[in-house]
């Protein structure tokens, strides 16, 4: 990738005083909870310049690249996972791919979408329309990805995500991504959490019982989990949190889950970047039939400019090195 420059002299200034973008994997309740919660305010800079998106583009790519980057800790070994939204909105869709060693890349359909009034709220419905979320994901080993479709109404990129893992793995999981602007347009901070409630494991409750401890939840499992996710629906806007410069992502953590003894267990970095490169590209031209390489040598354009969708980088690539 040809990562764009990020030239605002005063966002990279406030960017510089924020907490480094992270990626930080806790558990909570015993085990019976695991989740993540990303800090992604230079990642989301970084995904609208390779685009040069404006203000609506940039909210729903960013709160879509977000979101896929939250699928990373839950890939096993090294995979690759490749997130699409088809909607009958105006938006018509996007494409975020997210890698286990730790990469997000991510475009949209139409990055210059129609508003024909101002916006009332972040209600996303106008533009991206109801459709289709579709996960496919290719393992180390894998000939196929292995892909599933569930519909979404494309109200809120979140809760789409939320619906997906309810619906399609059976988890009962929550999302909540946010991305804060300022007065000028700047995205001055940008986060996303999951939590995700892990299934109750082991034997029967009595020796020659044919009753699976999965199906024992008990009256205060259930008063656990229903505080677990009041206290989820009750974060502020990350985005807003990721903005102040005081606010890093364990309060966070420990601030909103404290009764249940959060435990971080990993941290990670995740990047926005794309495998790209001027080779890739260049291989490609010379697979191309003979006649179109000789049409392209006589009558140009020369060089050649490749625009790599999926991170908007451009090529400037020399007829004679073809």
């Amino acid at each position: 990738m040809i990562k764009a420059e990020i030239k605002d002299k005063e966002l990279l200034s406030h960017l510089d005083s924020l907490e480094a973008d992270k990626l930080r994997i806790f558990t909570m309740a015993e085990g019976r909870v695991r989740g993540a919660i990303f800090h992604g305010s230079r990642f989301v800079n970084q995904m609208r310049a390779q685009h040069n998106l404006g203000i609506l583009e940039t909210y729903i790519l960013g709160q879509a690249s977000l979101c896929g980057a939250l699928s990373i800790p839950m890939m096993k070994d090294l995979e690759h996972t490749t997130i699409r939204f088809e909607g009958n909105g105006p938006e018509k869709g996007y494409s975020v791919e997210a890698d286990s060693t730790g990469y997000v890349r991510s475009f949209l359909y139409d990055e210059h979408i129609p508003v024909l009034k101002p916006l009332e709220n972040w209600d996303l419905n106008p533009f991206l329309g109801a459709g289709n979320l579709t996960f496919s994901r290719v393992h180390k080993d894998d000939k196929y990805p292995q892909s599933s479709t569930v519909e979404v109404d494309g109200s809120n990129i979140a809760n789409d995500f939320a619906t997906y893992f309810a619906q399609s793995e059976q988890l009962n999981t929550a999302f909540n991504s946010s991305i804060q602007f300022d007065k000028q347009g700047r995205v001055t901070g940008a986060g996303a959490m999951f939590l995700q409630v892990m299934p109750k494991t082991g034997g029967t409750a009595k020796l020659g019982e044919q009753v699976d401890s999965r199906d024992q939840d008990t009256e205060e499992d259930e008063k656990l989990l229903k505080k677990v996710e009041n206290a989820f629906k009750a974060c502020p806007s990350l985005g807003l949190l990721y903005s102040e410069k005081q606010v890093d992502s364990e309060d966070i953590v420990i601030g909103l889950f404290r009764e249940f003894k959060p435990d971080i267990i990993l941290e990670r970095d995740i990047i926005y970047d794309c495998p790209c490169n001027e080779d890739y590209y260049l291989n490609y031209l010379r697979t191309l039939p003979k006649d179109q390489i000789e049409d392209i040598k006589k009558n140009g354009p020369d060089p050649l400019e490749i625009v790599c969708r999926n991170c908007g980088s451009v090529y400037h690539i020399p007829v004679d090195k073809i």
